[in-house]
């Protein structure tokens, strides 16, 4: 076969123009800390990277749903734990005031402060966290109690947020479960009592059983979001795994190893050099070369 002068050239060529492409890559790599800066480069790479990146964003809009169920959680418990001391201290008044020893005067005072709890408890029922009624299901930008108008939420439905892919957790409160209407009209009615004269001190007596179940369920209640913030915890923990496990997978499936790529870089740039130096010496020659 015979060899052209031209055919040098042009091979010598094709093989600079590889090298300039193996050059690019490895600055490309070294300039973005990625294997591939397109998907046609390599496409298995490109594929895994689009799945292990949906995971990733599924871990992380998971985190964000946690601190809204923690926004409502803890909330809602130190709103619990004060309706809880609410109540106890409307039992203290209430077995204060059946003493029998108490004039009526005595009595008006406590019924005054039994007014301010009931008011109290309102605020509390009311709660809200980012704007939201927590203690109104699902209906979040209306109040659950209003005394005044002598309204209060009948909604069940659970509020149920998505913290791990099918797993939903309602982390709400149902307001029938403390906020009851039977809870006021049951404070509404002692206040009444305390303001009639004619009331007996076994009257009085007679609505600690009452307020012990007001306190009871308020207890109970805040004892079942416990055992929830519980599961919520362990969740929270399984999330944490899964991110740093969703970061690593990503990582090694696009990040570039550096010290491979500036190894490869300068490998690569003395072969370049070595090949413009042979096509030099090679192309160079010419008819005028050989008649001097």
């Amino acid at each position: 076969m015979r060899v052209t002068q031209s055919m040098i050239a042009n091979s010598s060529l094709n093989h600079l123009s590889n090298s300039y492409q193996q050059l690019k890559k490895y600055q490309d790599q070294l300039s973005t800390g990625k294997k591939i800066s397109r998907a046609s480069e390599d496409p298995v790479i490109a594929m895994n990277g689009m799945r292990y990146r949906t995971q990733a964003a599924e871990t992380s809009q998971f985190k964000r749903n946690l601190s809204e169920v923690y926004n409502w959680m803890d909330t809602a418990d130190s709103a619990l734990d004060k309706t809880t001391n609410t109540l106890h201290r409307l039992r203290e008044l209430t077995v204060q005031a059946s003493n029998d020893t108490y004039e009526a005067g005595q009595r008006a005072n406590i019924a005054n402060e039994v007014r301010q709890l009931k008011e109290h408890l309102e605020s509390l029922a009311n709660t809200q966290a980012n704007n939201k009624y927590i203690f109104n299901s699902t209906n979040t930008t209306s109040k659950p109690v209003n005394l005044e108008a002598g309204e209060f939420s009948t909604n069940t439905e659970n509020v149920e947020i998505e913290l791990l892919k099918g797993v939903k957790i309602p982390v709400n409160i149902r307001p029938q479960n403390v906020f009851s209407q039977d809870l006021f009209n049951d404070i509404q009615a002692l206040e009444d009592m305390l303001e009639d004269p004619n009331t007996t001190a076994a009257d009085l007596s007679g609505m600690l059983n009452t307020i012990d179940t007001h306190i009871n369920n308020s207890v109970d209640e805040r004892a079942e979001l416990g055992a929830r913030v519980n599961r919520i915890e362990m969740i929270d923990d399984r999330i944490q795994e899964q991110e740093v496990i969703a970061k690593r997978i990503l990582s090694d499936n696009e990040d570039a190893d550096i010290e491979k790529v500036i190894t490869g870089l300068m490998m690569q740039e003395n072969v370049h050099r070595a090949a413009l130096s042979s096509s030099g010496r090679i192309i160079q020659p010419t008819l005028m070369d050989f008649l001097r």
